[in-house]
């Protein structure tokens, strides 16, 4: 009989997995919701919207551990985290503004060509060392970004991919912050910072293109913020149970679940050279996650 201790392992790692798909699943419910109201207002009021009802859930957790909300802000790493967040503040506005010009399970794919960029940026950033298989995974990967974009003649606007591709830039650099921040501080209050930072900022820009929302635009960019916060929060719980890279290929089914929302929703058909150049860009990416041996963090 399998001892108490193998059990619990075994246990833990499923739940870690069960804990992971769900969270792939609010993150995927959030990027359809943003093309539905992306289509009709400016992005960033999408991600004022996204940021504002976010912070509810957001406060709601921070409210459960033993220190107050005002305690978990007075001791973080405030310049590491202001980097960090207004990085990631970056990557999901370009996200929600190039979701109009590109069919959502090609955007998700391009989105998550930031795993590719992180294996340039760290070399550079957290002076880690350049390996070989890294460089030939990015190649690899890059290869399967050109096949989605597919220049000259794969788009009808070059103005969606530049901004996913800018997306996960920013993307990560917010990966490569990460490292850069005050290991005390915890991913709960990190979620908190990110979600308030983006509220201000983004609430600071929409004067100059405001565009009144209407009752079922507020109710759905109200899911928006919920699912996005939910989604962090259980990818969060996720990658305190199990390590990342094992965690890692159960990450991308977000990209299914985009391609289905996509085809339901907009009757958006994923063309040939896209499938290969998912594959391609998942592949890639899901080795580099696989191979590295540090830990990191969960994104918001």
């Amino acid at each position: 009989m399998p001892s108490s201790s193998a059990t619990r392992t075994t246990s833990l790692a499923l739940n870690s997995v069960a804990t992971i798909l769900a969270s792939t699943f609010c993150f995927a419910v959030v990027d359809a919701l943003a093309k539905t109201v992306a289509l009709q207002y400016p992005a960033n009021e999408v991600t004022f919207f996204r940021m504002l009802f976010g912070l509810v859930p957001a406060v709601a957790m921070c409210c459960r551990g033993r220190l107050s909300i005002t305690e978990r802000l007075a001791n973080i790493d405030i310049k590491g985290q202001t980097a960090r967040a207004l990085t990631l503040l970056g990557a999901s506005g370009l996200f929600f503004a190039g979701l109009p010009y590109v069919p959502l399970g090609e955007a998700v794919a391009l989105a998550y060509s930031e795993t590719l960029i992180v294996i340039l940026l760290a070399p550079l950033v957290l002076r880690e060392r350049l390996t070989g298989s890294g460089v030939a995974a990015a190649l690899v990967g890059f290869c399967g970004v050109l096949l989605v974009v597919r220049p000259g003649g794969g788009q009808s606007s070059w103005l969606g991919p530049v901004f996913l591709l800018l997306s996960a830039f920013f993307g990560a650099l917010s990966i490569v912050q990460i490292k850069r921040i005050r290991s005390t501080d915890d991913s709960v209050t990190t979620v908190l910072f990110f979600t308030l930072v983006g509220t201000v900022v983004t609430g600071l820009t929409v004067v100059f293109n405001w565009r009144t929302p209407s009752v079922k635009a507020l109710l759905i960019m109200a899911l928006l913020g919920a699912f996005a916060t939910a989604g962090q929060i259980l990818m969060t719980v996720a990658f305190r149970q199990a390590d990342v890279g094992k965690l890692a290929p159960y990450n991308y089914t977000s990209i299914v679940w985009a391609a289905l929302f996509g085809y339901v929703i907009w009757g958006e058909m994923l063309q040939p050279l896209s499938l290969v150049g998912i594959a391609l860009i998942v592949g890639s990416a899901i080795s580099v996650s696989v191979s590295r041996k540090d830990k990191e963090g969960p994104l918001a």
